[in-house]
């Protein structure tokens, strides 16, 4: 997979935490890997279709997402319910949003599939073979982690 696809995501997550969180995360070493899949409690998922295609998986830990929840809705969540939980998908939305609008303007038109939130632990979340590149990226809440798998369609 090319790093020109995660690019707009990394910057993406960065701007949307400033603009929502009121802080800037850390991006973590970038990796590889041979497929797309995350082993994190709290999972959001995104599709992505178009001249593009794979999926975008944003994985936390159950304490990480209650904690970025609380922050985004103003209250504090001490168990990650149905609010918390769109909360969560908001934010993966509004990232890949931004993402996609910036992998349009360098000329890939795209769609994104709605939220999807998949929780809970020892969950393996895996698609096809697309090559994968993970970034973490360090929050003031705990880590998330980036995992983008997408490659251009077969025509």
């Amino acid at each position: 997979m090319k790093a020109e696809y995660i690019n707009p995501f990394v910057s993406a997550a960065v701007e949307v935490f400033q603009m929502m969180l009121g802080s800037t995360p850390q991006r973590g070493q970038l990796s590889a890997r041979k497929g797309i899949f995350t082993s994190q409690q709290c999972n959001i998922v995104l599709g992505v279709t178009g001249q593009l295609e794979g999926m975008i998986i944003y994985g936390m830990s159950l304490m990480t997402a209650d904690q970025i929840a609380s922050q985004m809705l103003g209250t504090t969540i001490r168990t990650f319910d149905e609010l918390a939980a769109s909360a969560i998908a908001e934010l993966g939305n509004m990232i890949s949003g931004n993402a996609l609008t910036k992998l349009s303007n360098a000329g890939y038109r795209c769609n994104l599939s709605p939220p999807s939130i998949i929780r809970g632990s020892s969950v393996r979340i895996s698609t096809l073979e697309i090559p994968t590149l993970v970034v973490p990226l360090i929050t003031n809440w705990g880590n998330l982690e980036i995992n983008v798998g997408l490659q251009e369609r077969v025509k």
